[in-house]
């Protein structure tokens, strides 16, 4: 299950994994921020709240992740993953190779930090 909040006003998504992910979590991302991209071109940031990583329900779930980062990335400016998983730590060094976003990685209890840095581009 995802939880996801998308903030207009800054062009911000907020989400919140809460145990294994499925297909539909994406499906239900991809809903909510499609409209978004398609009227204003791009997503400013993308803020993933994670204090562990919680996995995939299911390969279905694994495909529809890689589906929705396939058809998202080139239309998010900045990623912050906000984590003191080992494994999302360094996510985002594999990531870089294939995906267009800048991606940082931060403590979890630096999420206002984050948040800054999506809005401004400034560590």
């Amino acid at each position: 299950m995802i939880e996801c909040e998308l903030l207009r006003d800054k062009g911000i998504l907020l989400i919140t994994p809460e145990g294994p992910l499925a297909a539909s979590d994406f499906q239900k991302v991809a809903a909510l921020v499609d409209p978004y991209i398609a009227e204003k071109g791009v997503l400013k940031g993308l803020m993933v709240r994670a204090p562990s990583f919680p996995g995939w329900d299911s390969f279905a779930g694994l495909l529809e992740h890689m589906k929705f980062v396939r058809d998202h990335h080139r239309h998010v400016e900045r990623v912050a993953a906000v984590t003191d998983s080992a494994f999302l730590k360094i996510a985002p060094s594999i990531a870089r190779h294939f995906a267009n976003p800048e991606i940082r990685v931060f403590r979890s209890d630096e999420s206002a930090r984050a948040m800054s840095w999506l809005e401004t581009g400034v560590p």
